[in-house]
């Protein structure tokens, strides 16, 4: 069955507009600075906990935790665990996600190219 909000040809769950979609559900996870600064640190690198720490100025231990569960979960994000005492885990992204790296990465060359109109545009406001 069609509805005006599904897009043409696509399944139900990759409509964005709809909000039981799973589209929705991995764009909502997805699109959060924690989640956007993550992938943009990993970049082309492997990881520790504590380097994406480090990388990722301002992150909380649990919400860099709660974030890479979740990239994890969606597959953007592989998870190694190496059997030492202490524990080494290393995280890197996978296809999908060095794929979604592309976008970040644009989204920051438009950040960086617009922030001074932005900054205009907030003190005209008082924003």
């Amino acid at each position: 069955m069609s509805t005006k909000h599904q897009l043409a040809g696509l399944p139900e769950d990759a409509d964005l507009r709809r909000a039981d979609s799973l589209a929705r559900e991995i764009f909502s996870d997805v699109a959060n600075k924690w989640a956007l600064l993550i992938i943009e640190a990993l970049g082309e690198h492997t990881l520790r906990f504590s380097e994406l720490r480090d990388e990722v100025d301002g992150v909380s231990h649990k919400m860099l935790t709660q974030n890479l569960r979740m990239l994890e979960r969606n597959g953007l994000v592989e998870r190694t665990v190496f059997p030492t005492v202490p524990p080494r885990v290393e995280y890197t992204l996978t296809e999908p996600g060095r794929a979604l790296r592309t976008t970040v990465d644009a989204m920051c060359d438009w950040t960086h190219r617009y922030l001074g109109h932005i900054e205009d545009a907030r003190g005209r406001t008082g924003g």
